[in-house]
């Protein structure tokens, strides 16, 4: 006598990873519109099926069809307008190494140069054929595996940076330096200007949120905690000259001569003033504190 099968299977929906991959399906529309906002980390976008119109810096006015494929860097302007009903992947991500060889990444951005039009990317057929499948499977499954998508992913961005000639994959790739460098200058150009990350964030255009997730991205260290060390390293700095206590109080945003001495006893165990002639003494403990915190600045530096 056949046994009854009474699995039923697994049943998805009490999933914690049901929604946390990096890789969605979109479907929407005709008409359907997203205003330009900052992308809060790179995006890959291909169009599986009918016709989405983009803006952005490098694709103004760019209509993507049918597995055609832009990138997007982190902190680029974006704008979406479904042009008819529109089946599509956008793929997030912060760093590909966690994907793909690290040293195969590196020479692609090391090669990565301007074009001299932006244009999409054509799907070749391998990764055709596997969007084509996943679509499949999604359309079968409500609910799609997060740790499937998360495996997808990763093929693809296996055949993406193998499939294609490296000059060209390397000029796909070049927003994403784009925006990597734009933002650090912004951040070594304004970071004395501002007290507090609500300023920085305001400043550049961000949202607080934003602002902190972009930077941890790049200097692998809150934003705060970053500011705080800049600041000290610049006291340590000043503090070897003969300008006056009261100009470096006013400089470093100190509301009072109290508060710039409560900061120095804090961070360096000393006033102001006796750091000062310790520092020009040439004190090794003091010299110390001094690389101690240059050597962690260096540390937290993006990396190449």
């Amino acid at each position: 006598m056949k046994k009854k099968d009474n699995c039923k299977g697994v049943d998805c929906n009490f999933c914690t990873l049901a929604d946390t991959s990096s890789l969605l399906f979109r479907r929407f529309p005709k008409g359907t519109h997203f205003p330009a906002e900052k992308r809060i980390k790179n995006c890959i976008i291909l169009v599986q099926k009918g016709e989405l119109l983009i803006n952005s810096s490098e694709y103004p006015g760019t209509i993507l069809k049918s597995m055609d494929m832009v990138l997007q860097g982190i902190g680029s302007k974006l704008e979406l307008l479904a042009l008819t009903d529109v089946e599509y992947y956008i793929y997030w991500f912060t760093e590909m190494e966690d994907l793909i060889c690290k040293e195969h990444y590196n020479i692609v951005l090391e090669n990565a140069t301007e074009p001299l039009v932006y244009t999409p990317l054509k799907a070749l057929p391998p990764i055709n054929h596997l969007f084509t499948d996943l679509t499949a499977y999604i359309n079968k499954n409500k609910i799609p595996c997060a740790r499937y998508l998360d495996m997808k992913a990763r093929e693809f961005i296996f055949l993406l940076t193998t499939l294609y000639p490296l000059h060209q994959i390397s000029s796909f790739f070049y927003p994403i330096s784009i925006y990597t460098e734009s933002f650090y200058y912004f951040v070594m150009q304004n970071y004395e200007k501002v007290r507090n990350v609500e300023e920085f964030a305001h400043l550049g255009g961000y949202s607080t949120s934003t602002f902190r997730r972009l930077f941890k991205n790049m200097f692998h260290v809150p934003a705060y905690e970053w500011i705080l060390d800049k600041k000290r390293e610049g006291i340590l700095s000043d503090l070897r000259g003969d300008e006056r206590l009261a100009v470096l109080t006013d400089r470093y945003g100190f509301e009072s001569p109290s508060h710039f001495a409560h900061f120095c006893k804090s961070s360096f165990g000393d006033t102001p003033r006796s750091l000062r002639k310790r520092l020009l003494e040439g004190e090794e403990s003091a010299c110390n504190i001094e690389k101690e915190l240059r050597k962690k600045l260096r540390l937290n530096a993006p990396k190449n």
